[in-house]
């Protein structure tokens, strides 16, 4: 596979400072088409890799060091392999923490040097830090051959994540980094980790990632009120309904019978994540017959419910939400991510494009003074070797 420009620069950047010629892996970040808040009640996520990316050159040194350096940053680190731990803060927390549960795993891992950036924009929620990990976990798997196999790498890039970033994170963002396919959705079953892949024949239509440029002091707490308040409905279901372990497990049925003894917020919280769940396998058969308009129709059910329902958006998602209503060409759009900020995911015309960019921008920065940033993205293969 050719090298793109900036895969050749990275090469070039670690031989200049390493004086060897490296492996050079490619490390796709990701959005996620439908399935929002769903992972940790064991549901159903539509995630996919796209073509912004991590690159990384990594050789063998010969030591017992490893020397890491970003290209973004202008950066190095160094540590040794008998004797490191998580930094405070910091993109060095998700190489070691690969390196380390590679370790736990009793894998000789040797003294490695190490070059890499990104073309993933930081805080958009495209998930630079697991693509981080995926690669330095996939390069590190061919050089040293260590026999492991994709789904293993998912696992280790997820368990760095918690370890050594802090972070507790579902599985779903590595997954579509490591398991990624051109053109395709990733159905991913976040229960049982069976996923199966889905064309998003996108021949006439683009997806836009509209950039807030913003994120609310609230989104950490209410990620953990969110699940607890989950939580709550699960354990008063289980009364009635023994064999539930998730929300994953009930229906409209079941919540509905039983909605008079439910906290109000705790019953919408719910019905969003039971609602959700079969958006994301609704979209899945509208994939399948190329229907382009009924899966923007899904996405915009999904952004009314995380609004609504589950309450996570913010005055600057949902206006953007609610201006592309007002365009014929827009065929759908909901915010993306943990929420209170970050992006919306927009289905769009493929020929009305600049059209979109140009009157979205104009909105935004007349409501709030903020310059809107905004990418077109398209769907790629998963972490690989170049």
């Amino acid at each position: 596979m050719k090298k793109t420009i900036f895969e050749e620069k990275v090469a070039r950047t670690f031989k200049e400072k390493y004086i060897t010629t490296p492996i050079v892996v490619n490390a796709p970040g990701r959005i996620n088409l439908i399935g929002e808040h769903t992972d940790y009640n064991e549901g159903f996520v539509l995630p996919a890799a796209i073509d912004k990316a991590m690159v990384l050159a990594i050789a063998e040194n010969g030591l017992q060091e490893c020397r890491l350096y970003s290209l973004d940053f202008e950066e190095e680190f160094k540590f040794n392999l008998n004797d490191f731990a998580p930094q405070s803060s910091g993109w060095a927390n998700y190489l070691m923490g690969v390196v380390d549960q590679l370790q736990k795993n009793g894998l000789e891992v040797k003294g490695f040097d190490c070059v890499f950036g990104g073309n993933i924009p930081i805080g958009a929620g495209l998930s630079s830090s697991a693509a981080l990990e995926c690669g330095i976990a996939l390069g590190l798997n061919e050089l040293f051959e260590l026999g492991l196999e994709k789904v293993d790498l998912v696992k280790i890039g997820q368990l760095a994540e918690h370890t050594f970033a802090g972070v507790q994170c579902g599985i779903m963002d590595q997954f579509a980094s490591v398991l990624g396919k051109e053109g395709h959705v990733i159905r991913l079953d976040c229960r049982s980790l069976d996923y199966s892949l889905f064309p998003l024949k996108l021949d006439e239509h683009a997806l836009i990632l509209c950039d807030t440029q913003v994120k609310h002091s609230l989104a950490d707490s209410a990620y953990n009120q969110r699940r607890k308040e989950c939580e709550e409905g699960v354990e008063l279901l289980k009364k009635y309904f023994p064999a539930i372990n998730s929300l994953r497990d009930v229906d409209l049925d079941m919540l509905e019978t039983h909605e008079a003894e439910f906290d109000q917020k705790v019953y919408k919280r719910c019905k969003y994540v039971v609602m959700e769940n079969a958006r994301v396998l609704k979209a899945c058969e509208v994939l399948e017959r190329d229907d382009f308009n009924h899966l923007g129709q899904l996405m915009y059910a999904s952004h009314e419910g995380l609004s609504q329902l589950y309450e996570v958006s913010c005055q600057e998602l949902d206006l953007l939400v609610e201006e592309t209503k007002k365009l014929g060409y827009v065929l759908g759009s909901r915010m993306m991510g943990g929420g209170f900020g970050g992006c919306t995911l927009n289905l769009v015309e493929k020929d009305k494009v600049a059209k979109f960019e140009e009157e979205l921008k104009v909105v935004y920065e007349n409501a709030f003074g903020i310059t809107l940033k905004t990418y077109v993205v398209k769907i790629d293969e998963g972490t690989r070797l170049i």
